[in-house]
């Protein structure tokens, strides 16, 4: 070969070098995004698998678990359902009840009510302007380890007594810190007066505010709640978490900031032990509903 042909050669080998080296690059990167999709769906997968699993397990559990430990902490509503003073009632209404033309049974009903009585849950909405809706609080939420805060023998001579943060200390030092994801409930044994206007609400005249009297939740205790603990919600066994008396529902506006739901008129928590249950509160899923009726069911070791 003369040094021309040489030279030519050489020309040609260079000219394909950057092409070739452009080609494995090229290949290089999309070998790497295929690998990370491939590893982003696996881990989705993964983390899609784990939720189904923890709900089959919930259900495997719920169905295990004797009907003598499936504690039902709703009231039924009906013409005595206790609501709001200023608020609406519940109404209900046969369309029809008996055999049709046709000669089957049918029966079907109408139904009205504010979303705040009765047995119910409070979503953030309630008292945060942008806060969750209803059907914005996510199901894992709404399940979890129920912690039981009794306060019962302060109330008996105090209808007006608000739960502290000492309380809420002092049943820690008892029991333990208060788990992470927790739903909190306190127990005053408000129930006890359930469904009598008078008793539970203070007074029975309609509209009157000014009469309300039963416990609730301090401003203290909400905020030792928000900044030094991690509940996903709280309830308790009269209508309202701030105590009657209240004038700015301070309780409500802390916890409701927080992105925390509130659960009211919970029915028999003198048969939920402090620590140790499960509880399921699953509301009626209203759209940008600011609460609903609730069915709330404790499952207890």
């Amino acid at each position: 070969m003369d040094s021309g042909s040489e030279t030519r050669a050489v020309s040609k080998h260079k000219g394909q070098t950057p092409c070739a080296s452009n080609v494995g690059s090229r290949q290089h990167r999309r070998f790497r995004s295929t690998t990370l999709r491939q590893t982003v769906y696996r881990i989705l997968c993964e983390v899609l698998a784990s939720m189904r699993l923890g709900f089959c397990l919930l259900l495997l559990t719920v169905r295990s678990v004797p009907a003598s430990q499936l504690i039902d902490l709703t009231y039924s509503f009906d013409d005595k359902t206790i609501y709001w003073p200023t608020s609406k009632g519940f109404e209900w209404s046969l369309v029809q009840h008996g055999k049709t033309s046709a000669g089957y049974f049918y029966s079907s009903a109408d139904y009205a009510a504010n979303e705040h009585g009765g047995t119910h849950l409070d979503a953030p909405v309630h008292f945060r302007e942008n806060g969750a809706g209803v059907d914005q609080i996510p199901v894992t939420k709404l399940i979890g380890p129920v912690v039981v805060v009794d306060v019962s023998a302060a109330c008996v001579h105090n209808p007006d007594y608000r739960v502290s943060a000492d309380d809420l200390i002092q049943w820690e030092k008892q029991h333990g810190r208060i788990p992470d994801g927790a739903i909190l409930l306190i127990r005053t044994d408000w129930g006890k007066y359930w469904p009598d206007k008078k008793l539970y609400l203070g007074t029975d005249k309609p509209g009157d505010i000014a009469g309300l009297h039963f416990p609730g939740i301090s401003r203290e205790a909400a905020e030792f709640l928000v900044k030094q603990r991690k509940i996903n919600g709280d309830g308790i066994d009269t209508a309202s978490i701030d105590y009657g008396q209240s004038k700015d529902f301070i309780a409500h506006r802390i916890l409701s900031a927080a992105g925390i739901y509130n659960l009211e008129n919970v029915a028999n928590l003198d048969r939920v032990p402090a620590i140790g249950a499960t509880l399921i509160a699953l509301p009626m899923k209203i759209r940008r509903g600011t609460g609903a009726p609730v069915r709330i069911v404790a499952m207890v070791p």
